[in-house]
């Protein structure tokens, strides 16, 4: 059977605009997936359906596809990705409004059951973490595009995969490949040269955006389109590979992959295979993301020029102490970045930082209360006072929290193109994460002697 050639144009909400055109038009791809959520991401959307009960899901990803829809439909690329957020249904219907008034025949279809926010009514968001099986019944009932909300962002690479491929829910080796795929190429091009430490190695401009030929062994070539900046090697699939992971075992809905058993092998220029990985049955709970307001928060940043940098600080610390004795806020935190150098030529290189952030459920005791106080000072403070920028009133700050619930106390629903809503059965077999043991230190490289003159 051919891979199945999967790509990434997203690794966050916000990402580079572009890149679903050249993903579409710089080489062949079967499958283009984007992601678009974290957990940041779902506070903001939050707050966006409290204004909006219509609203809730990526919009950037709606002005992408206006621009692309018709060249995925011209190359034959499905679409899948997590942009619908805490509204998928929502996103389906305008991606079909969008192709009904492009003249582009689009069958789409979502993903829905992640939502628990019913059951955490203190939340503003509340959301379990799916699997891909649900992507995997929408694309085998004809599907061209499908939206999800919370899903493992693994869970986009795994859902085609076994679409395409025809696994079953106990193939977990092979499941397990997919996941290593799909985590190497959900952060886009951090798998391609992007915040990489050893960067210098290649033209790391523009990188291009990562692909992963998914073979049905579970084994997987990640490359990216010919031509396009960046660079894929062993030490870039490292990078993103232990990005965000926490031992050898990475545990997701569907499968728990082995991440001790991975084996990296350099197969050519920007093409690395990823064979070896084994699978366990997932651990028998789903994770779920809580989003809530946790109040109010304000900043100020001091900038204390020249001499007697301590000195003034401590004067700014006990002044605004001071001035907000009546209604001290729930939290103050100073802290100083000593930005300055001894003997500068200029002022900014003679500044330091004195930056002060305040929390408080009340934003009156961090808004005019704050800015009053700190602007009070400028006449009456230490040599040279002044601010970054003036203090505003205010704003919210989300807090995330996680939580767990079992496998089977969500309802995953993929619902098709035609109405028709097919559940997802959860993982029959499960199996309880324990830590894995720690290999043996290796053998210490064997000594080479040192160059000429220097021994």
């Amino acid at each position: 059977m051919r891979p199945l050639r999967i790509g990434n144009a997203s690794g966050f909400y916000g990402d580079r605009f572009d890149a679903m055109r050249e993903m579409l038009t710089d080489g062949p791809l079967d499958v283009l997936t984007g992601d678009y959520l974290a957990e940041l991401t779902m506070l903001i959307l939050g707050r966006e359906r409290l204004k909006d009960p219509g609203a809730g899901y990526a919009r950037t990803f709606l002005r992408q596809l206006e621009e692309c829809l018709g060249l995925a439909h011209d190359r034959g690329v499905r679409i899948v990705t997590n942009a619908g957020g805490l509204n998928p249904a929502g996103l389906a219907d305008a991606v079909r409004r969008l192709a009904d008034r492009l003249g582009i025949p689009a069958r789409v279809a979502h993903v829905e059951g992640d939502d628990l926010g019913p059951n955490h009514p203190d939340a503003l968001a509340a959301h379990a973490y799916l699997g891909g099986f649900g992507i995997a019944a929408c694309l085998r009932e004809g599907a061209d595009i499908v939206v999800t909300g919370r899903v493992t962002d693994a869970a986009l690479v795994t859902g085609p995969a076994a679409a395409h491929f025809g696994w079953g829910p106990g193939e977990y080796d092979r499941l397990a490949g997919a996941v290593v795929a799909g985590h190497v190429l959900e952060c886009g091009t951090q798998a391609t040269g992007g915040n990489y430490a050893f960067f210098h190695e290649g033209d790391v401009r523009r990188p291009g955006f990562p692909l992963a030929e998914l073979h049905e062994d579970g084994t997987a070539v990640i490359t990216k389109h010919p031509g396009t900046g960046g660079i894929v090697d062993v030490g870039t699939v490292t990078a993103q590979l232990l990005y965000e992971t926490a031992g050898a075992r990475y545990a997701g809905p569907d499968v728990t992959a082995r991440l001790d058993t991975v084996r990296l092998t350099q197969e050519g220029p920007d093409r690395v295979r990823v064979t070896g990985v084994r699978g366990e049955a997932p651990p028998p709970t789903l994770k779920v993301g809580l989003n809530r307001l946790g109040g109010f928060r304000n900043e100020v940043a001091f900038v204390l020029t020249g001499l007697d940098i301590e000195a003034k600080a401590e004067l700014v610390r006990r002044q605004m102490t001071d001035a907000l004795a009546k209604s001290p806020p729930g939290e103050a935190r100073w802290d100083l970045a000593r930005t300055d150098h001894p003997d500068a030529p200029t002022e900014e290189t003679a500044s330091a930082l004195l930056r002060l952030v305040v929390r408080d459920p009340d934003q009156t005791v961090v808004g005019r209360a704050l800015s009053g106080a700190a602007v009070e000072l400028a006449l009456a403070s230490y040599p040279g006072f002044h601010v970054l920028a003036p203090p505003g009133k205010g704003a919210p700050y989300g807090v995330f929290e996680e939580a767990y619930v079992p496998q089977g106390a969500v309802d995953h629903m993929a619902v098709l193109h035609d109405g028709r809503r097919i559940p997802v059965t959860p993982a029959h077999d499960t199996l309880v994460l324990q830590p894995v043991e720690e290999p043996l230190p290796s053998e210490p490289l064997p000594s080479e002697p040192l160059p000429p003159g220097l021994g």
